[in-house]
């Protein structure tokens, strides 16, 4: 019984170390909602849309910003990217700074996100593109369709705080 109860509390430990924080936000009524955090304690305050980054970017390469985005997907092998939804059907890939987090590799899509750290315009290139298409677990077809760079929105955040 008493190995039992160390098994007990050797998972819960383990578990505990496991889940994030949770750091309350607000829903579209204004009651709080639980958000996991990832990488660097943040709060949702300041919090700024989608649309308000694509606006406050133009004209510059780099943005410090805090924003709420909705995620599309993330790194399926380890968790070390998200796409996130912007205006117009773009969209922005997240990394996460210093590669000293990562986030779940699956049930985050249509989440909501606030993310805190540095927006940039970037070109991406061939092989990184085909790097980030085979980590999503996309087929050899599409990842050899893949033939050009291409300018996009980037995110290198040290906070993340992820919700319904």
């Amino acid at each position: 019984m008493k190995h039992l109860h160390t098994l007990s509390l050797a998972a819960a430990l383990l578990l505990g170390t496991a889940v994030h924080a949770q750091t309350p936000a607000r829903n579209a009524s204004g009651a709080p909602v639980p958000m996991a955090s990832y990488g660097k304690a943040i709060t949702p305050d300041g919090a700024i849309s989608a649309n308000d980054l694509v606006t406050r970017m133009k004209g510059q390469e780099n943005l410090k910003a805090k924003v709420a985005v909705e995620v599309i997907t993330s790194c399926a092998r380890k968790g070390c990217w998200m796409d996130v939804a912007l205006p117009n059907g773009e969209v922005m890939k997240v990394r996460f700074a210093d590669y000293a987090f990562f986030v779940p590799t699956e049930g985050l899509a249509g989440k909501r996100a606030i993310l805190e750290g540095t927006a940039s315009q970037e070109v991406i290139d061939v092989a990184t593109q085909r790097h980030y298409a085979e980590d999503a677990g996309k087929s050899k077809e599409e990842i050899a369709k893949i033939t050009e760079p291409k300018i996009a929105y980037t995110f290198l955040a040290d906070g993340v705080l992820i919700g319904d």
